[in-house]
């Protein structure tokens, strides 16, 4: 069904459309297997992927979704899903059809996440023939039988196959996925995990901890896992690893060598996506100021029918001032960096003072650090920012 604005008595969020940059998120939703800790919008493919009518659909929602824009892109995520089962034709495609509405920046990041065990080196190549110039591996473990806990399909020794067939198809940027905490993990092998991994020096890995998300089968039935004080050592002595290899920690979970990941960074610093996909989720500045966030039909079914048309799109939310403000704090204070004020007061159009003000009681404990510049967690902040933001706001 179609979703007008509603209307809003609190004051509005009016962000200046000039000042923030816009990205483009695509999702594609459909995988080999589900993983039972994944509460991400994917499904089993089915025998024979949809790939042209999928792909049909997305060029029909994206006349729908970059309708009023006029802004050049700046960076392409290409999520999932698991993108790479499609072909580097489709995702041709795609780029091909974003350049042509709005225009690819010279240095625009295009993102692919892929899985190993989906791709093999002349996939990739395809890939980076179409213009894609980063990708994200999810690799999650280099242990077979915390792999096997997982419920992935690959082994490590195509998780490091992958990483060489990327290399080798000439696509310089890479982003592998890692996890901790895993069922059956010990000290020793997420640390061998880690340093496995930095042997290959990806550029940038997300170190991120297995969470049991609600609605996923891990959270019905939960795996054994290691206890809180066990994850705490393995990050400790894993963060001491990445900093000796040259790796920053950016973003709670993001760890950079050459690069950091642009397209995340922007959803940090409050900046546009459009979102196209089943399930996808965009925030756009409009030339009026107002700030919206929307959302499309999960079901892949059901997208593919209504994309081009106004029932694709299920969510049209205007942010109001206290929305725009919670939003740029939440993400804004994963940045060790954390908030700029030359991003904040033109992206939410909120002044800075005010938003010291909000947060007058942590700056005075000590967890938050600010000036006329800049607001970021202090190194005794950064491990309570759930609860700065839930006690302030």
């Amino acid at each position: 069904m179609s979703v007008a604005d509603a209307t809003i008595d609190e004051p509005r969020a009016h962000g200046d459309v000039a000042s923030t940059p816009l990205a483009v998120y695509v999702h594609l939703p459909w995988c080999v297997a589900k993983c039972p800790y994944c509460d991400f919008n994917s499904h089993r493919a089915p025998a024979e992927l949809p790939e042209t009518a999928y792909i049909d659909a997305l060029l029909a929602d994206w006349q729908i979704a970059a309708a009023d824009e006029t802004r050049s892109i700046s960076s392409v995520f290409i999520g999932g899903g698991t993108p790479s089962l499609f072909s580097g034709a489709a995702i041709g495609r795609v780029l091909d059809a974003l350049d042509r509405r709005l225009g690819l920046d010279a240095d625009c990041e295009i993102t692919l996440e892929a899985n190993p065990g989906t791709t093999e080196r002349s996939r990739f190549a395809d890939m980076a023939a179409a213009g894609v110039n980063r990708v994200s591996l999810g690799i999650q473990s280099l242990d077979a039988d915390c792999l096997t806990a997982l419920g992935r399909i690959h082994g490590p020794d195509e998780a490091l196959a992958a990483i060489d067939d990327v290399r080798a198809a000439g696509i310089a940027r890479l982003n592998c996925d890692l996890m901790f905490g895993l069922p059956g993990q010990t000290l020793a092998s997420g640390l061998a995990d880690v340093e496995t991994l930095l042997a290959r020096d990806p550029g940038h890995i997300s170190y991120y901890q297995l969470t049991l998300e609600p609605g996923t089968p891990f959270h019905r039935r939960p795996p054994p896992r290691p206890d809180d004080d066990a994850i705490v050592d393995l990050f400790e002595a894993a963060a001491e690893r990445l900093r000796a290899a040259g790796y920053t920690q950016y973003e709670v979970s993001a760890w950079a060598g050459d690069h950091r990941c642009r397209h995340n960074d922007n959803y940090w610093r409050f900046g546009d996506y459009l979102g196209i996909g089943a399930g996808a989720h965009g925030k756009q500045t409009r030339a009026d100021g107002t700030i919206v966030r929307t959302a499309r039909q999960r079901w892949p079914a059901g997208y593919m029918k209504s994309a081009g048309t106004p029932a694709a799109v299920t969510e049209i939310r205007q942010l109001t001032a206290d929305d725009a403000r919670f939003e740029a704090l939440l993400n804004g204070l994963r940045r060790r960096g954390g908030i700029l004020r030359q991003d904040y007061e033109p992206r939410t159009g909120l002044p800075w003072p005010d938003l010291l003000a909000t947060l007058a009681a942590p700056i005075d404990r000590g967890l938050l650090v600010a000036d006329i510049e800049s607001l970021h967690a202090s190194d005794q902040g950064w491990y309570f920012l759930d609860t700065i933001l839930a006690e302030t706001l």
